[in-house]
């Protein structure tokens, strides 16, 4: 099902392409650590500056079943042009130089001092990946939950992104719904985005030793590091992914084994989610996660394995790596059906 070609670029790959010199990637892995996303996710560089014009396909084209002497009808796809922005997110690292100076090791002292602030970096992105909204937050980028906004009933449009989301519940009234996403990531289905001519979008600029204010205005010596990091989305084929939406998280908890119907949900989603050339995996959040385990187990089910990948143990759904990923909310507003 996963493609491993040279054109499915995680955010690494295409770090040691963009920066040999090795200050990116050594970010990229740090990154890694609190965001396992970026284990699976594809990037690709923006083709106009910070936004990315791509054509979507809405529609196939019809074939002619030929006869001798009869002509072929001509046909074709149906498309729309979309273009997906890219945001900027920014952390200016500061460390007192008494915490650097008198360190053994003083640069990696300072290194571990910075952390904090990639991984903040990280998980907001993370966020913004899940539940971005240009027209509320518009120096951000347009997420996973925007373009899956709506669930299918069983009977509509079925060229709508909603026919790949399904309703957990019918209850809501708990106030701590929840999704489980599956993302099929590729340069053909959804990916990410940094901008033209930059090195993964990521960026560290080290302003060295200087003079800054504390809250009370006063001056202390600490050492400088700004972290940038310019990264967008595009969902170029809305099939490659899917939501399960609705899932009250007190019921979950309350009930267990019956709540939910986790693993049936999983399976209607993944046989609905068009996976083939794609790096796929699903994600959720951890309370999710430790009740799929749960109802695997009390169910005698067989569907969820663990298996080791480059030295790791993973979580694994029908031969799919589960990702734990804590920004999923467990407050969501209810979703409703496709008007």
């Amino acid at each position: 099902m996963a493609t491993v070609g040279t054109n499915n670029l995680t955010l690494m790959d295409v770090a040691r392409r963009t920066d040999p010199d090795g200050k990116v990637p050594a970010i990229v892995e740090l990154l890694e650590e609190t965001n396992e996303m970026l284990d699976d996710m594809s990037w690709i560089e923006a083709n106009d500056g910070s936004n990315h014009v791509t054509t979507v396909r809405t529609g196939l084209p019809t074939n002619t079943w030929r006869k001798l002497y009869k002509g072929i009808a001509q046909t074709k796809s149906t498309t729309k042009q979309v273009s997906d922005s890219t945001g900027m997110l920014e952390s200016l690292a500061i460390t007192d130089t008494l915490v650097i100076d008198n360190a053994p090791d003083p640069a990696g002292m300072r290194l571990s001092e910075e952390f904090p602030f990639l991984e903040s970096l990280s998980q907001d992105i993370q966020n913004t990946l899940i539940y971005g909204d240009v027209l509320t937050n518009p120096d951000r980028f347009t997420g996973l939950t925007e373009r899956y906004n709506y669930y299918f009933s069983g009977s509509g449009d079925d060229t709508l992104s909603s026919y790949n989301v399904f309703d957990a519940t019918d209850t809501n009234s708990g106030g701590d719904n929840t999704s489980i996403w599956l993302v099929g990531w590729g340069p053909r289905a959804v990916h990410g985005l940094y901008p033209q001519g930059s090195k993964a979008g990521i960026d560290a600029e080290d302003w060295g030793r200087d003079l800054v204010q504390d809250a009370n205005n006063d001056y202390f010596p600490a050492y400088r590091t700004q972290y940038k990091w310019h990264a967008g989305l595009t969902v170029r084929d809305w099939r490659a992914a899917g939501r399960i939406c609705n899932i009250d998280l007190s019921n979950l908890e309350a009930n267990g084994a019956t709540a939910a119907g986790l693993i049936n949900l999983m399976i209607r989603l993944s046989e609905r989610c068009h996976l083939n050339g794609t790096r796929p995996a699903w994600y959720m959040h951890e309370r999710v996660r430790t009740f799929l385990r749960i109802q695997m187990l009390e169910n005698n089910n067989t569907n969820v394995t663990f298996e080791t990948v480059e030295g790791k143990k993973v979580m694994m759904f029908d031969g799919i790596p589960v990702r734990q990923c804590d920004q999923i909310s467990t407050a969501e507003t209810a979703v409703v059906v496709q008007p």
